[in-house]
C-alpha cells in the first residue's frame, strides 16, 4: 500500500536552533515528539543557502546549476519534472499549501492543486547584478529588518502562515470526507522564522527575555573571510552593526516564531490523527535553509557555514526506524526518496539526470550515501561558489577567494581552516579536482550574467505583467446550502 506524504517546511530554520538537535531554550514540543519516534539527519544540507535555488533543487531533485536555478528572480523551467509530476504519474493527488518561491507563469510545477498564492514576487524584479556586485538594492536584506525585530499582532508573514495552516488542514479533511481512493501528496510550506524577526507577544511571552542566548561566536571571535566581508557589506552591517540588546530581541523573536510554526505542526499532527491518515502517512519536516542569526557577525543566509547551509530533516511514519544519521545528505534526496517511497525504482523512473539518492536506506538503519553538494550564484560574490561535503569534512571553493576546509565533527564553529594543513592536503587538491573537473567557471560565469542581463532587461518592461498565482476559491461551495 503506497503511504501518503506530508512534506512541512519551515523557511530560514537553522536545526542548532530546535531542542531536537540540542538547542536547551527554544520549545518545539511536536518537533522533539517526531524525532523521538523517526529519524533525525544530523547532517542534512541546502544545495544552495538561498530561498528560490534550494527550493527548485529539493522539487527537481537537481542541482542549481543543471535547472538554471541562480537566485531568487530565476525561473524554474516547466520542461523539468518535479516530485510533484512523479508521485502524480504514480497515482497520488498533490497539493501545495503555501511558499514555493516560482517565478513565471508555471505556478504549479506538476501539483494537482495549489490552496494559497506566495509571499514573494513571482517576476524577475529580485535579479542580482554580477556586473556591479558592489551596488547595494533597494529591496535586499539589511541590518534595519533586525533592529526592527520584536511584538507583532498582526503582519504579513503571520497571515500568510495562518492561511496556510487553515487551507492545508482543510484539504485533509475535505480529502477524508471525499474517502478517495488514491494515495495523496501534500506540501505544506511556511514562510516563518524568515525575517523580519517579528512575533506574536504570546510566542513572546514562552520565553523570558534573559533565558535568550547571545551568538556562540560573535564577529571579533573569527578571521574573516572574504565573502563573509562582502555579505556583511551587502546587507549593511558595517554600517552600523547591531547591538547585543538588537541582536537578543531578534533571537527572542525568532525563538518565539519557531515556537509557532511547532504548533502549526501540532495542528497537522492533530489532523492526520482525526482523519485516520496518521498510520499511512510519512511525515518529512525540514527548511530550505538556515540562518546566521548574528552568529560570526553575520545574519540571514547565502553562506556555506553550518548555521545557513544545514536544514532540519526529521522522517516519521510507516517503515522508518527510530534514530539518527550522521552523513551528509541534502534536499535533492528528496525527490528520489519520494518516488522510492511511492513504490517504484528511481533510477528507472525518473526521466532526467539527478543529483540525490533515496533516502530510504537510513530508515531502516542501513548505510547511505554520505554526500551532500551545493552551489551559490547570488548576491555578495561575482563568481560561483561550491560546497562539497563528506566523510565529516566540507571544502568550500568560491573563485578568486581562499579555499576553505573544515572538519565539522571535531570543529563545528568553523573556526580552524584546514585547507592549508600539510595533513589534509590529499583531501583539498582531490576536492578541488572535483570542482575544476565538474565545472566549466568561465562558461558557469557567462550563463549566469547573460541570464541577469536578460531580466534587468525585461524586469521593468513586464513591470504591469503579473504571474501571481491566484487560487480558485468558490466559498458558496463549501457550506451546507450547495449540499441540499
Amino acid at each position: 500500500m503506497q503511504p501518503n506524504i506530508l512534506l512541512i517546511q519551515a523557511d530560514q530554520l537553522a536545526p542548532q536552533f530546535l531542542p531536537a538537535y540540542g538547542h536547551d531554550v527554544v520549545k518545539a514540543p511536536n518537533l522533539d515528539a517526531m524525532a523521538e519516534r523517526g529519524m533525525v539527519f544530523d547532517a542534512a544540507y541546502c544545495n544552495s543557502p538561498l530561498c528560490a535555488p534550494s527550493r527548485f533543487s529539493m522539487m527537481t531533485g537537481r542541482l542549481p546549476s543543471r535547472i538554471d536555478a541562480w537566485d531568487n528572480a530565476s525561473q524554474l523551467s516547466s520542461e523539468i519534472p518535479t516530485f510533484a509530476h512523479y508521485l502524480g504519474d504514480l497515482g497520488y493527488r498533490t497539493a501545495l499549501a503555501g511558499k514555493m518561491h516560482f517565478i513565471g507563469p508555471d505556478q504549479l510545477h506538476g501539483f494537482d492543486e495549489r490552496l494559497t498564492t506566495d509571499v514573494y514576487p513571482s517576476d524577475f524584479t529580485w535579479t542580482p547584478d554580477w556586473d556591479d556586485p558592489t551596488r547595494l538594492l533597494d529591496w535586499y536584506h539589511n541590518m534595519d529588518v533586525v533592529r526592527a525585530s520584536g511584538a507583532c499582532y498582526r503582519c504579513s508573514n503571520l497571515e500568510f502562515d495562518e492561511e496556510v495552516a487553515f487551507t492545508a488542514n482543510r484539504w485533509l479533511y475535505d480529502t477524508a470526507k471525499m474517502a478517495v481512493s488514491e494515495p495523496w501528496m501534500m506540501t505544506v510550506s511556511f514562510i516563518q522564522p524568515h525575517d523580519p524577526y517579528l512575533a506574536r507577544p504570546e510566542y513572546l511571552a514562552r520565553y523570558q527575555h534573559s533565558d535568550i542566548d547571545l551568538p556562540a561566536l560573535s564577529r571579533d571571535d573569527v578571521v574573516d573571510d572574504p565573502h563573509s566581508a562582502r555579505l556583511r557589506t551587502s546587507y549593511r552591517n558595517d554600517e552600523r552593526p547591531v547591538t547585543d540588546e538588537e541582536t537578543l530581541v531578534a533571537r527572542h523573536s525568532y525563538y518565539a516564531s519557531i515556537s509557532y510554526i511547532d504548533d502549526r505542526i501540532g495542528e497537522l499532527l492533530q489532523t492526520l490523527e482525526e482523519t485516520g491518515y496518521a498510520d499511512n502517512t510519512l511525515i518529512v519536516f525540514t527548511a530550505d535553509h538556515g540562518d546566521m542569526l548574528g552568529e560570526r557577525g553575520l545574519w540571514f543566509k547565502m553562506s556555506w557555514f553550518e548555521h545557513s547551509a544545514r536544514v532540519p530533516l526529521i522522517v516519521t511514519g510507516p517503515g522508518v526506524a527510530q534514530g539518527r544519521s550522521s552523513s551528509a545528505v541534502s534536499l535533492v534526496d528528496l525527490l528520489p526518496t519520494f518516488v522510492d517511497v511511492a513504490g517504484a525504482n528511481p533510477d528507472e523512473v525518473i526521466a532526467t539526470p539527478f543529483e540525490g539518492a533515496s533516502l530510504r536506506p537510513f530508515f531502516h538503519q542501513e548505510r547511505g550515501r554520505d554526500e551532500a553538494r551545493g552551489e551559490y550564484f547570488a548576491e555578495a560574490t561575482s563568481h560561483p561558489s561550491f560546497m562539497i561535503v563528506r566523510n565529516g569534512l566540507k571544502f568550500i571553493a568560491t573563485e578568486g577567494d581562499p579555499d576553505q576546509l573544515f572538519d565539522i565533527a571535531a570543529d563545528p564553529r568553523e573556526t580552524n581552516n584546514l585547507a592549508n594543513d600539510p595533513t589534509y592536503q590529499e583531501v583539498v587538491h582531490a576536492r578541488r579536482a572535483e570542482v575544476r573537473d565538474g565545472y566549466d567557471h568561465e562558461t558557469l560565469r557567462r550563463r549566469v550574467m547573460e541570464s541577469q542581463a536578460r531580466r534587468h532587461y525585461l524586469a521593468p518592461v513586464m513591470q504591469d505583467v503579473t504571474w501571481d498565482f491566484e487560487p480558485p476559491y468558490r466559498s458558496s461551495d463549501k457550506y451546507i446550502r450547495n449540499t441540499m
